[in-house]
């Protein structure tokens, strides 16, 4: 896995309608944090990646939580006395809350109503609602909706099950050629939202297809679990390999229009943070950049004081900073291929810079080496050297055993990959050595 790699997805590359067409799959299935949903989806994504799935009973203890019942829906509905479909699980799975109890009676609409969610301020679109810890049940429709509802009587059904099971994560492992370990974390748990979940998770999937073609230096592990309940789970289960995670990725909504963001680890510094701000630097004028706080995804429980894992996150608009954020308007509209290719080669990046990411000794140090002789300098003098050679310059000179590669960059103010590329050819031609 080169830096460079990643340059080859731009504009007219159909890596982005790919990623698209994944997402449109993987649409119409309601998933919750557990249940069959969850597990079709896996089914999707293991067409394109091997997949090492787990699955954690009921009631498993994972530090201070607890692995929740087992949810799963087959229909549900609020009708009129004629049988009428009002409210429709089939037409749209946001409609039932989920982890919602069953129910089978008829309601007045005062009874009724209590369980009734909508958004008077967006009153077409339809909110997501979830009820995992809080046992209950509810609907949620477009505002309109709920102004047409008529006064009932209404026959109310949740055909649903909550009863012991198991949840689900998979992971796709990509060996490495060291001990090394890093992460890239999608949730799976979300219904039909196009951009929130499903993006992260199409694109991990893209990226983990990517680095299948080669041989990392790091143990790259795509995992794709539900969001909270499942990071903490992998977490329990996998807490020996902590110690040699040397960076990380969580990727959210990575479809809309927005700019691609990168939020900070707990630690400030780490190797993804650098690494990521040196990419986004090469991309806009402005990196859009967030320092950490513990709210968002689940960058917040790699992050966790008992983990402080070097673990950032990416997304575009992030969650609840755009108005289709957990609704109906979260559709396959939002997501567009561009902004998906663009995420892709963007965060390919990244990851590429942190694998190649080490720190070199220059093995002819005093003086300049001489390049031309080894096919690394061009053969007229004078004038200003070109990019790369006057990167190979930058990076002889900061190769004293103390500067790692995106240091390289931030000192000389050069673009990432450039640095990456020179070092690389250096290192080639034996004038460098990796500490």
């Amino acid at each position: 896995m080169k830096v460079d790699d990643f340059g080859q997805y731009s504009e007219g590359h159909p890596i982005g309608q790919e990623i698209h067409d994944l997402i449109r799959e993987m649409y119409p299935i309601c998933r919750s944090i557990t249940g069959e949903g969850v597990r079709r989806t896996l089914d999707i994504v293991e067409r394109w990646i091997p997949l090492r799935r787990h699955e954690v009973p009921s009631g498993t203890r994972v530090f201070d939580w607890e692995v929740p019942r087992e949810w799963n829906i087959r229909d549900a509905f609020v009708a009129d006395a004629s049988g009428r479909r009002l409210i429709d699980f089939r037409a749209q799975n946001l409609h039932v809350v989920s982890y919602s109890l069953p129910v089978d009676r008829m309601m007045s609409r005062a009874e009724l109503e209590p369980h009734l969610y909508t958004m008077p301020d967006r009153p077409d679109w339809i909110p997501y609602r979830t009820s995992y810890y809080d046992e209950g049940w509810g609907f949620c429709l477009a505002h309109r909706d709920l102004q047409k509802l008529g006064d009932g009587p209404f026959h109310v059904r949740i055909d649903s099950e909550l009863a012991p099971g198991s949840l689900t994560y998979a992971e796709c492992v990509v060996p490495g050629t060291t001990q090394g370990q890093a992460i890239v974390f999608a949730h799976s748990c979300h219904p039909s939202m196009a951009n929130d979940s499903l993006s992260g998770v199409a694109i991990a999937a893209a990226l983990a297809r990517e680095l299948l073609r080669g041989r990392p230096r790091l143990t790259w592990r795509f995992i794709f679990a539900p969001a909270t309940i499942g990071s903490i789970t992998w977490l329990s289960r996998n807490e020996e390999l902590t110690g040699s995670v040397q960076a990380g990725l969580v990727l959210g909504p990575l479809g809309d229009a927005g700019d691609l963001t990168y939020k900070r680890s707990r630690r400030g510094n780490s190797v993804t943070d650098r690494a990521a701000l040196q990419v986004l630097r090469g991309l806009q004028a402005s990196p859009h950049i967030e320092a950490f706080e513990p709210y968002g995804y689940d960058e917040r429980q790699f992050c966790s004081p008992g983990f402080n894992l070097p673990v950032g996150r990416f997304t575009r608009s992030a969650n609840g900073k755009y108005p289709q954020y957990h609704t109906s308007a979260d559709d396959l509209s939002l997501v567009l291929p561009d902004k998906l290719r663009d995420s892709f080669a963007a965060i390919g990046t990244t990851m590429a810079a942190i694998d190649f990411n080490r720190t070199f000794v220059n093995l002819s140090p005093k003086g300049e080496p001489q390049l031309g002789k080894r096919g690394l300098y061009g053969a007229i003098g004078g004038g200003s050297p070109e990019r790369l050679q006057y990167a190979m310059l930058w990076v002889l000179n900061l190769a004293d055993g103390t500067n790692d590669v995106v240091e390289m960059a931030e000192r000389s103010s050069l673009d990432l990959q450039l640095i990456c590329r020179a070092a690389e050819l250096l290192e080639q031609s034996g004038l460098l050595k990796a500490v």
